[in-house]
This record gives C-alpha cells, structure tokens and sequence, in this order.
C-alpha cells in the first residue's frame, strides 16, 4: 500500500491544492557516529508523542535456513530483557499508559510505542532494552513456538495473504524476497537462539535503523536520547545494501492451486513493479488509480467511473458480475517491486473473462486511450488517499520510519505532492508502454481455477 505524507485539501482561485494538515510542523533529521538517524516532526498542539526504532531488516534478511528469525524475533521481545522481567514490562507499559506495538515485514522490523510526551525517555529505555538485552530464553523460545505455528494456520485461511506469499515465491524464486515472513513450518519448529542471535548481531546495526519520534518532541533531546539508549548499537563493518550488487530476478512464472472446497477463487497477476525510490514511483500509483478497486458489496457497477469496474460488475451474461472483487496494487521493495491486479470471483465463474479484461485495460492504458479526465481523477485519489493515510502521529511516524530506512531519505510534503501534480497523461502512457507491454507476468491462483487462461495464453496476451 502507498503511504505518502499528510496534507489537507482546500481550494484557491478555482484550482485544487493542498496545504500541511498540522500547521507548524517541523521536520528535522540527524545522524549519530554509529549511522543511526534520527527523525522528528513536531506537532504543535500535542501532549503525545509517537517514538519507534526502524530497521532495515526483515523476513528477507533470514537465513535460507532459518527462514522465519525476524518474525520469530518479534515474538520474543515482550517475553522480558536482562534489566525487566515479562511481568515486570507489562506492569511498566501499563502504569505509563504507553501502547506498545512491534511487526515485521520483508524488508523491516519496527517497534513503537505511544505515549505521553513526559514519557518519551521511560518508553526510550524500554525500546533500546527490547532490542539490545532480550533474554531469548529457551522455555520462551518454545511456548512462542507453538503461538507462531497457530498464527501460521490462521494466515493459512486468509486467502488474500496466501496468493501473496505464493506470487513473491514464483516471481522471486529461491530469492530472499521470495520467503514468507512467517516461514515454512517446518523452519518454524527448528528456529533455535543461535539463530536468533545471530540474526540480531548480524541486523540490527546503527547504519540500518531510524529512531522517530513524531508529535510533543523536541529534536535536540530526542538525539540525546537516541545517543543515550541507542548509541551502543555499532555500525556495520561495510556499507549496508539491502541486496548487495544484484538486483533481484523476477520470473514470468505461476503457480495454480486446485482446491474444489473453496467457494471462492482467489487470482494474483504481477508483472515486475516500482522500488520504494523508483522516479515513476507516483506515476504506477497513478495509473494504478485509473484501473481502479471495486468490490460488488459497494453497490456500484455500470456507473463506476472504472471501464474495469464496469467490466466486472456486468460483463458476464445477461449483464451478471464476472468478478466479485479487484484490486489494483503496487507493492514496492527497495530495489524493486511487484505491479498488477488482485482479484476474487465465485467458484463457478469463468476466469478467462476478467483476465482479458484486464489485460485488455492494460492495453487501453499502452495505447494511450484514457483521457484526461482519468488522469486528473486518480491524482485526485491519490493525494486523498496521501492524507487519509495519515490522520495522527504514529501513522507518520510509520511514513517516515519507512522512507528513511528504504530510501535514506524523506520526501517532505510539497515534494510528494507537487510530484504527483505534475504527471501528465503522456507520462502514464509511456510508463504503462515500458512496464506492462511485452513483460513477463506472474501468477498465482487458489480456488477452482480450471477455467483460468493457460500462461502461455496470458503471456502472449501481453503484447497489449
């Protein structure tokens, strides 16, 4: 999902434009002597603060053969450290009154918490504590074994999360982005502390992760903090690059699961995406826009401004759905990304249809026939979206977390903005003309997918 960053929306002299939500705020960064930078906005008008440790470091930094140490690490960080028993943790986050949070992605690990803006040092010593002395005890080690393999069953029925996981493995494979951040099951059961250790010594380095703190903070006392609690990080040995000097490999494979229990079927087409730094960033999230989401349960269909939407809401017989959902996604890593649609349709429904929808939408875009209109309606959803997105502090607290440890950077608020206000309806055209015509395509399928085209045929409907 794109997460930009927080504007408001408001109308000067006739036209659209967008002014900072939160007026006041100020943005400011520095780096400490071990790497470690520290963001901060200030939020004029605010009592807390959101303050979280941003990794570069997630499921895709596992071994091969400990596929699953990061997210097993998340687990234990709130099973007590050398200085605070679990107990002893809970008692303190509760008598604060903080919120406390942790999760794990591909690419990053992040903990933070929220709390009053008195508090901000207290939940500093608890964070630096969770990631420098937990005690990774075995008994504890054991007991959230048998949790992540019922959090494994559980993503098992999540169908959504289960094409995902399948599409990175063939567009990915035998590639670290290619991994689940759970890990396989049979990982899971053979994650010992050596490897949980080893993962911390290896990953968690100053150079690799952002201490933010948004809302009541003061910049100059946060890099005091950070210096105090986090200081003892050390830096990598060699300059850090989330995949060395190879960019991943993407396959133009697919992988289809037969399920005839399943009332619905689940379908995952991706060719290779945008990187989080890519310069047609905003632009694939634009022509993303134009394709559009719907879901039949909206009530929407032939008025849907989305030829796609309409397609699917009527273009079966008699005017009938040949969908019952689709979602046009980018998910984007550091040095690339995966680009296309997502969608659900009954059991008996023939799949064929939706596919050269979409590819026939696709090719509309190529051909450059989408107007103006369009173009200016999905930047329009765009920048709503950039905003929605990010209605208190640790929403951007996240967004700046995430730019800074996959980018290096932040992109503040006039530059996000006046970079999507400025793409033209040729930029979407020669964009959908380079990413989507003759590109090899992914798939993943579960469900009934009997009637799903063969890849062959999909592949060659990629000539647009």
């Amino acid at each position: 999902m794109l997460r930009g960053s927080l504007k408001a929306l408001t109308k000067q002299a006739g036209r659209r434009s967008f002014t900072t939500a939160v007026p006041g705020a100020t943005y400011k960064t520095s780096v400490l002597p071990n790497g470690l930078t520290v963001a901060s906005e200030f939020m004029p008008g605010t009592r807390t603060a959101t303050v979280g440790v941003y990794i570069n470091a997630g499921s895709r930094a596992d071994s091969p053969t400990s596929s699953g140490t990061a997210h097993f690490l998340e687990h234990l960080a709130f099973k007590g450290t050398k200085k605070r028993t679990q107990l002893g943790l809970e008692l303190e986050i509760e008598n604060l009154g903080s919120q406390i949070n942790a999760y794990t992605s591909r690419e990053n690990t992040v903990y933070y918490t929220k709390c009053l803006a008195r508090d901000v040092d207290q939940n500093l010593d608890i964070l630096s504590d969770l990631l420098a002395q937990s005690r990774l005890e075995n008994r504890a080690i054991e007991n959230e074994r048998h949790v992540i393999l019922q959090e494994s069953d559980e993503v098992d029925k999540m169908y959504d999360e289960v094409v995902f996981d399948h599409l990175h493995a063939v567009a990915y494979k035998s590639q670290d982005l290619g991994r689940t951040i759970l890990g396989p099951r049979e990982k899971i059961k053979t994650i010992n502390r050596n490897d949980l250790v080893n993962y911390i010594t290896t990953n968690y380095k100053g150079d690799r992760m952002a201490l933010v703190g948004v809302g009541c903070v003061d910049h100059e006392e946060l890099v005091e903090q950070a210096k105090k609690y986090f200081g003892k990080f050390k830096q990598s040995d060699v300059p850090f690059k989330q995949n060395g000097d190879d960019l991943p490999i993407f396959y133009g494979e697919e992988i289809r699961i037969q399920d005839d229990a399943m009332p619905t079927t689940h379908v995952a087409l991706a060719v290779e995406g945008v990187s989080w730094s890519a310069p047609d960033f905003f632009v694939a999230s634009v022509a993303n826009g134009i394709i559009g989401t719907w879901d039949r349960t909206i009530g929407s269909g032939s008025n849907h401004p989305s030829p796609l939407a309409v397609t699917a809401a009527t273009g079966g017989p008699g005017g009938t759905p040949i969908a019952n959902s689709y979602m046009a996604y980018t998910t984007s890593y550091a040095d690339t990304g995966l680009l296309g649609v997502y969608f659900t349709a009954d059991k008996d429904a023939d799949l064929k249809l939706f596919v050269d929808a979409v590819q026939k939408e696709w090719g509309r875009l190529s051909s450059g026939q989408i107007t103006e209109e369009e173009v200016e309606r999905a930047k329009a959803q765009l920048k709503a979206a950039l905003v929605l997105a990010l209605d208190d502090s640790t929403a951007i607290a996240e967004d700046i977390g995430r730019q800074v440890v996959n980018t290096g950077y932040r992109l503040s608020p006039e530059e996000v903005f006046e970079r999507v206000e400025s793409i033209t309806k040729d930029d979407v055209v020669n964009w959908a003309n380079y990413r989507w015509k003759n590109r090899p395509i992914a798939l993943a399928a579960v469900g009934n997918v009997k009637t799903l085209p063969s890849h062959k045929e999909i592949s060659k409907g990629m000539s647009l």
